[in-house]
């Protein structure tokens, strides 16, 4: 049986709230689905939103919203009852810097313009949420999102990316009118990525392109749902930034796959090689040296390469850890932990450092709370208590590996000379 697929505009009507805003109407399934193209940085945007909704023409609102960036829009402690712990025993750190990078940078935007961006999202989801209208989140998590654009922007870009997001941790400069301009047309995300690395089709593709096909897919759900139950979504308003206006209406009106298997085939994250080569030639040139040490040189040869790595790497470890403004323990951990950690695929110095920092010196909530505003000065990352765990995450595992290099470097001096 096919499904009927139609798009039309509205009548022009003086009262509409949708007047002079950039929209599309397409009808699939029985539901009709109105899409609204927003500014992210647009009173009247949140305007407009807050109008459509008020209209009651609508049973169901979507909006261009992830659970976890809805929660953090709408709920402001959501922050404090984040588990550090597990952040870094699952390897999430840098997932979690980078997303406290974006948030800086949503910022300095806030304080630039006088309006949050994403209000107008923000605005969408609660006035749903008052009127007990269905609610609907048909954006991609985040995190798959950052996953899959720096897998596809090859080693610089990532470099460029990740170093610009964390760069934005630390600086106070005005955003630029370009970017701003961008948000006025465009797409949070990519303007946020384009800040600190070049217009390239993998971001497009991933940032842009995709979650067009992600959402319609989300929304092409709630047709499916709808058919199943005669009493499911009629007349939906989904809000998304403009950038996305038309692709999302493209995808609504042609694609043809099934929902779940586009849904499914934009979260795949390409996996790392599971065998850990670099970590294995690593340990057998250590190990390797030092058993030539100890076979051409004697016991005081081998002895005095294995102290020389210990103390290479344990001691730089250290220092990082010290210049993060570890607690002893802390330090004493990164010391222990650099000589072995680049010798195990599963173990990191900076995390084992970090896991201490923040069992000894337990994050509060008012730590949590602060933290937006701790990290826009680089007194205040050494201030606040998660924040100083991240920095000793970074300049441990940073120390640690200038360490592998230097005690290598002596080493291979060492056997050669």
């Amino acid at each position: 049986m096919m499904t009927e697929l139609s798009s039309a505009q509205p009548e022009c009507q003086d009262s509409s709230p949708l007047d002079g805003q950039p929209h599309e109407i397409v009808e699939r399934g029985g539901v009709r689905f109105t899409l609204l193209g927003t500014a992210h940085v647009s009173k009247a945007s949140v305007e407009a939103v807050r109008a459509a909704i008020a209209s009651g023409g609508f049973d169901t609102v979507a909006v261009e919203r992830d659970p976890q960036r809805a929660q953090a829009l709408t709920d402001p402690d959501a922050l404090a009852r984040l588990d550090l712990v597990k952040v870094l025993r699952e390897g999430k750190t840098a997932l979690f810097a980078a997303n406290l990078g974006l948030a800086a940078y949503q910022r300095r935007l806030a304080e630039q313009l006088g309006i949050e961006p994403g209000a107008e999202l923000k605005a969408a989801v609660l006035d749903a949420r008052e009127r007990g209208l269905n609610l609907h989140l048909i954006d991609r998590d985040v995190g798959l999102t950052f996953k899959r654009a720096t897998q596809r922007l090859g080693w610089w870009g990532r470099a460029k990316v990740t170093g610009g997001l964390f760069a934005s941790l630390f600086v106070d400069e005005e955003v630029s009118d370009e970017h701003i301009e961008g948000l006025k047309t465009g797409d949070m995300l990519e303007a946020s990525f384009s800040e600190f690395a070049a217009d390239s089709p993998a971001l497009y593709a991933t940032v842009i392109a995709e979650r067009d096909r992600y959402m319609a897919a989300g929304l092409r759900s709630i047709a499916r749902q709808t058919q199943a139950d005669v009493s499911g979504a009629r007349d939906v308003l989904a809000v998304v930034g403009a950038g996305h206006l038309q692709g999302l209406a493209r995808h609504l009106r042609e694609d043809t796959d099934a929902p779940d298997a586009v849904r499914a085939e934009l979260e795949q994250v390409e996996k790392k090689s599971s065998f850990p080569w670099f970590t294995l030639i690593l340990a057998l040139f250590v190990l390797g040296g030092f058993a030539w040490g100890f076979w051409r040189g004697g016991f005081e040869v081998g002895s005095d390469l294995v102290l020389q790595w210990i103390l290479v790497t344990g001691t730089l470890g250290a220092i990082g850890c010290t210049v993060a403004g570890g607690h002893p323990l802390s330090i004493l951990t990164a010391f222990l932990a650099s000589p072995i950690t680049p010798l195990h695929p599963a173990l990191a110095s900076g995390t084992l450092s970090a896991l201490v920092e923040a069992w000894v010196r337990k994050p509060t909530y008012a730590d949590f709370m602060a933290l937006r505003d701790d990290v826009q000065t680089v007194k205040g990352w050494w201030r606040n208590r998660v924040s100083r765990v991240l920095l000793n995450f970074f300049l441990t595992s940073m120390g640690t590996a200038i360490g592998v290099w230097t005690g290598g470097a002596r080493m291979l001096g060492k056997l050669i000379g």
